[in-house]
């Protein structure tokens, strides 16, 4: 499918960089990253541990805002909204380990942003079934809980908890990290299909070069440096 790049990106990284601080020193993890991210694509960040990837996304979720730079959604800074409203809207995170509430069946862990967003309980559980639907689950993981379900199924069902979140930004951390190559295989592709076909912009943070097959950009985090092409060859 060719992609058609919008003339303005829905997320932005304006010089972005990081750095952690305690009594003795400061690490830099985020060294001035400049990046553009539209509707419509999915991305694939690579780099090995402590290459500041997952410090990137955190910036990019609205889970901590930059040392200095800016990172811009829809024009508008994250250092100037509620990030707890911006966590909840606009941007959502799909993680390796899942994080699903255990306690809570798969229904309700979907239904929970719906009714953060002020939904009634009722009415949040038809619009979950839908997006469960629609990340390709059957019915049957309604009243299942977390537990009771494979790695791929929780990794589908975290999807669609992010959907069900109305966020247009997905940022998947190390998706596939726990799941086997069949499996993993699949949930790229959903996700590539939310991308081309649903107009969501999907960032993924992995060291899974494999993934950069499949992805429309790729770029490569190195010592906190975002690089815009993968050195060929590169092992992670």
């Amino acid at each position: 499918m060719e992609q058609t790049k919008l003339t303005e990106p829905i997320l932005k990284l304006d010089n972005v960089s990081y750095q952690y601080r305690n009594q003795y020193h400061a690490v830099e993890a985020v060294k001035d990253v400049s990046a553009e991210f539209y509707e419509g694509k999915m991305y694939a960040i690579i780099g090995k541990s402590g290459s500041g990837k997952s410090t990137l996304l955190s910036l990019m979720a609205g889970l901590t805002l930059p040392t200095e730079g800016q990172v811009i959604y829809r024009g508008t800074t994250t250092d100037s909204v509620d990030l707890d409203k911006y966590r909840r809207e606009n941007v959502a995170v799909v993680y390796q380990s899942y994080n699903l509430f255990p306690l809570m069946t798969c229904l309700e862990n979907v239904c929970y942003p719906l009714e953060l967003l002020g939904m009634k309980p009722k009415d949040a559980a038809v619009t979950a079934k839908e997006f469960i639907e629609h990340v390709n689950l059957p019915t049957t993981v309604h009243r299942r809980f977390p537990n009771m379900i494979s790695g791929g199924e929780k990794q589908r069902v975290g999807i669609a908890r992010a959907l069900a979140s109305g966020a247009k930004v997905i940022l998947a951390d190390e998706p596939t990290g726990n799941l086997d190559i069949a499996n993993g295989e699949k949930i790229v592709q959903l996700l590539k299909d939310l991308a081309h076909e649903d107009n969501y912009t999907v960032i993924i943070v992995t060291h899974d070069i494999s993934i950069t097959k499949v992805v429309d950009e790729v770029m490569q985090m190195s010592d906190g440096y975002l690089l815009p092409l993968v050195v060929e060859g590169c092992e992670l």
